[in-house]
């Protein structure tokens, strides 16, 4: 199955570091999208989630259209690609 999220995050984010491992581990296709350190500057993700906070999971399949919470998006990677 061809995936393709869009997870927005920061290399130096220990929570963004946690989602790309589960998807690298499960072999899930995504686009790493790097986003600003300032979240005043994170447009792009705000208008994708309606917030600022990072990692976040971006996929019209998913049930909001996004996960962002690094607990949540490891639980359903997990779930749905294991």
């Amino acid at each position: 199955m061809m995936v393709a999220f869009t997870l927005y995050d920061r290399p130096d984010c220990p929570y963004s570091k946690r989602v790309r491992r589960v998807l690298d581990v499960l072999s899930v296709d995504y686009e790493e999208i790097v986003v600003p350190d300032d979240k005043a500057d994170r447009d792009e993700l705000a208008s994708a989630t309606g917030q600022r906070g990072i990692p976040a999971l971006v996929d019209d399949e998913l049930p909001d259209g996004y996960i962002a919470d690094s607990g949540d998006i490891s639980s359903y990677l997990k779930e749905n690609y294991n």
